[in-house]
């Protein structure tokens, strides 16, 4: 219905969170919808309307004051009123030049029915805000949603994309720690090799440094000898 209204009023958008999951990560139960919306001022009206005639009632005045709203990551709440079912709008804003990345990145995937077809963000850029969430908030469903997604497209990813999106956003560490323990980092996974080859232990990075440092202590004592 959400995605109806704004397509009715010519307002860009893109499915974010759970409903993105379901497409290339790990299915998750859920009873909000999360959306990025672009809403040109002129379609502001036009798109209250079109949420009144599918019994969601948003006054054209709080669009407007949402969109011109400067701090980001404050939604438009839209609630059907007869289900009580919640949509969050995430107005693009001028500032926000990864949110227009996304936007400008999304990608038309068809849904189950009654959905249709919908546009939901590109997998690089889910990954980009679940890092940047999870770098907020240490919560442990981000770390496991970009290790599920990881795991599925590893070998579709744009990984330069990634890269220059971290390093712009201060991510770095945060993002060769998932790299790491999801073995794609071309480095780790040659150490890893490395240490599998010696000790036959796949357990944890501590138990590999554990064994090199005792494989090189070894040689050492040998070569004293």
């Amino acid at each position: 219905m959400v995605k109806d209204a704004l397509e009715a009023a010519g307002a860009e958008y893109l499915n974010g969170g759970a409903i993105v999951e379901w497409t290339c990560g790990e299915p998750r139960a859920t009873q909000d919808l999360d959306l990025v919306v672009n809403i040109p001022i002129k379609s502001v009206n036009k798109l209250s309307k079109e949420l009144e005639k599918r019994d969601m009632l948003i006054a054209a005045e709080i669009i407007l004051d949402s969109i011109l709203e400067a701090r980001a990551g404050i939604p438009i709440t839209a609630i059907h009123v007869h289900s009580g079912l919640k949509a969050n709008l995430y107005p693009v804003r001028e500032e926000d030049q990864l949110r227009q990345s996304a936007v400008r990145r999304r990608e038309r995937v068809d849904c189950d029915p009654p959905s249709g077809k919908a546009y939901i963000h590109s997998v690089e850029d889910l990954i980009l805000y679940k890092l940047m969430y999870f770098g907020l908030s240490q919560q442990w469903k981000h770390s496991r949603d970009i290790a599920a997604i990881l795991k599925s497209k590893k070998n579709e990813l744009d990984i330069d994309y990634i890269d220059g999106w971290v390093t712009r956003l201060g991510l770095v560490a945060v993002w060769r720690e998932m790299l790491d323990s999801n073995s794609l980092n071309p480095a780790r996974s040659r150490f890893q090799a490395y240490a599998l080859q010696i000790t036959g232990c796949l357990r944890c990075v501590g138990c590999f440094h554990i064994h090199i440092v005792r494989a090189r202590r070894d040689s050492k004592s040998r070569h004293l000898l």
